[in-house]
């Protein structure tokens, strides 16, 4: 066997202390990555030809401080849940607000109301009502998915029924059809 006319060269064998070196090198540069990110893209993009382009993410319409049609005499308005998206596909989220009078005790009804809120409006505004406070429900499960508000409603099958204790529930749905708020029976709801 020959001998190589080279000597063996000192970096060709590692030792531990060039591991903990390696390491902590990658580790900084992944950090300091991590810092260094460009801006967030957006897909925001112009109309037309000198048309500005559209915002890529408008806040949603906050209900605190609307003036909702609901009749509380002395007592507050209370928003009690809230849901923001895109229920009509014009690309701005609206907010549906579940609101009832703050009353000390008993169980007032619930309106549900859908709010939205142009760009150069300083407040938001009710711009449909899907449950009235007259028709005496109360809401609960309420959600807003896939452009869509679902709720269950409990009511009464009679002025008699105590307001205390609902004794109908029904699953309702509705969603942006042809310029109004269609409601109708989620899929797979059973009547009680």
């Amino acid at each position: 066997m020959q001998q190589s006319a080279v000597p063996e060269l000192a970096h060709t064998h590692t030792s531990p202390i060039q591991w903990v070196a390696t390491a902590t090198a990658i580790a900084g540069v992944v950090a300091f990555s991590s810092v260094l990110q460009p801006d967030p893209a957006t897909a925001a993009q112009a109309a037309g030809p000198g048309a500005k382009p559209a915002q890529a993410s408008a806040a949603a319409p906050d209900p605190s401080g609307v003036a909702f049609p609901i009749e509380c005499g002395p007592t507050k308005v209370l928003v009690q849940k809230k849901a923001s998206g895109d229920l009509d596909g014009d690309g701005r989220p609206e907010t549906v607000a579940v609101v009832r009078c703050d009353a000390g005790s008993g169980t007032p009804p619930n309106g549900v109301y859908v709010l939205t809120q142009a760009a150069d409006e300083a407040k938001p505004r009710v711009v449909a009502t899907l449950v009235d406070p007259k028709d005496r429900l109360s809401v609960t499960d309420f959600a807003l998915s896939d452009g869509a508000v679902t709720a269950t409603l409990l009511g009464y099958s009679s002025p008699d029924v105590p307001s205390c204790c609902p004794d109908v529930k029904d699953l309702a749905k509705w969603q942006w059809t042809n310029g109004a708020f269609v409601r109708s029976t989620p899929a797979g709801a059973q009547g009680v």
